[in-house]
């Protein structure tokens, strides 16, 4: 998948995130966290688990690095490697932006244009060491990590947290990392 692919399907979810029918009485938890230290956020994070997306299609080895720029936003660095850990090198290029100071743990984020969809940061590490990131759709979700590899007990328990806000798990993908 080249960028201009990649940034038309960002687009694509930008658009499903923000026309989510109302009428769909979610039973999923999405609180977000009630304080968010953006510069501790900042720096690069290991995609653990996510469900399945177009965007993302066969993609491992993915990473998310978020870096403030000097007007407050982030700039927002995805890649990934195609079918395998070895595989071609994919990246997405894109910003990220607090909207609400008085709701920390929602961001916005673009890959196109001005279009912005959802990230919510639903669970977080008190050291910042993992998180739980989902939108206003109940079709996105990802656990993310400082750390490519985790310990069983950790992934474990993040999948537990993930399953008490009433994220099904049953098609939550696993990603590989070197």
């Amino acid at each position: 998948m080249n960028f201009i692919q990649f940034c038309l399907i960002s687009f694509l979810f930008i658009v499903n995130t923000g026309c989510n029918n109302t009428k769909n009485m979610s039973t999923i938890n999405k609180t977000t966290v009630t304080e968010l230290d953006i510069n501790r956020y900042m720096g690069v994070w290991y995609e653990l688990a996510r469900y399945p997306h177009s965007f993302e299609k066969d993609l491992q080895g993915v990473t998310a690095t978020y870096t403030l720029r000097s007007d407050g936003k982030i700039t927002v660095l995805n890649q990934g490697y195609k079918d395998s850990v070895n595989g071609k090198l994919s990246k997405a290029k894109g910003k990220a932006k607090r909207p609400n100071d008085n709701q920390p743990g929602k961001l916005k984020v673009s890959f196109f244009l001005f279009f912005y969809g959802d990230y919510y940061v639903l669970e977080l590490d008190k050291d910042y060491q993992w998180a739980i990131i989902g939108s206003k759709s109940d079709n996105f979700l990802w656990i993310l990590s400082r750390k490519a590899h985790v310990s069983e007990e950790l992934y474990n328990s993040l999948l537990q947290k993930a399953s008490s806000r009433g994220y099904d798990l049953s098609t939550l993908q696993k990603v590989d990392h070197k």
